[in-house]
């Protein structure tokens, strides 16, 4: 029978108010640290420029979800009116990009909405059903009233000493490690 061993996952923060986090986040910026989050009752304006996180990829996964729907859409009524059902009708060619819109339309929009879906779900790293912050016991008043940054121990500035007086330099209550449980 294997023994679950507590890891440490980084080292955390709390906040009593969005001012202070968004300061402490430009700090923690500075100081050069990048493997790290803020967790917030509610989006603070400006709170990602000042954390140095950029724009999101999943316009890329939604921009080839539609690229591959229209083609799709565009194969399928090609495929239909060549060979599976040729047909003509008052004269009209077997193909032409005018009559199939509402396919290639449709089929666009549902793969585009797959593609923004399967890319958030792929850059969010989801489904993920636990994290170790969520065993903080600060972690809940993160939905209330609180504000929280976590530095992880993968930042390569991370040093235990020295982070945990950082954050205290920066105003945090609550400063202390988060655990991970492995089994």
């Amino acid at each position: 029978m294997s023994k679950a061993i507590d890891i440490k996952y980084g080292a955390s923060a709390t906040f009593n108010s969005a001012r202070h986090v968004y300061e402490a986040a430009g700090k923690v910026r500075e100081e050069g640290y990048s493997v790290w989050e803020c967790y917030t009752p509610m989006p603070v304006h400006g709170l990602d420029a000042q954390m140095g996180v950029g724009r999101s990829k999943v316009p890329i996964f939604t921009l080839f979800g539609g690229i591959t729907g229209f083609f799709t859409g565009m194969m399928i009524v090609w495929y239909m009116n060549a060979y599976d059902y040729p047909l003509i009708v008052g004269g009209k060619p077997y193909f032409s990009p005018i009559y199939p819109f509402p396919v290639f339309y449709e089929l666009t929009i549902l793969f585009a909405a797959f593609g923004t879906l399967f890319g958030m779900f792929f850059l969010n790293r989801l489904p993920r059903h636990n994290h170790p912050v969520f065993e903080h016991p600060n972690f809940g008043r993160t939905g209330d009233d609180r504000f929280m940054i976590v530095i992880e121990v993968e930042d390569p500035n991370f040093d235990d000493e020295k982070t945990l007086s950082f954050l205290k330099d920066l105003g945090g209550k609550s400063v202390g490690f988060i655990k991970e449980r492995v089994k």
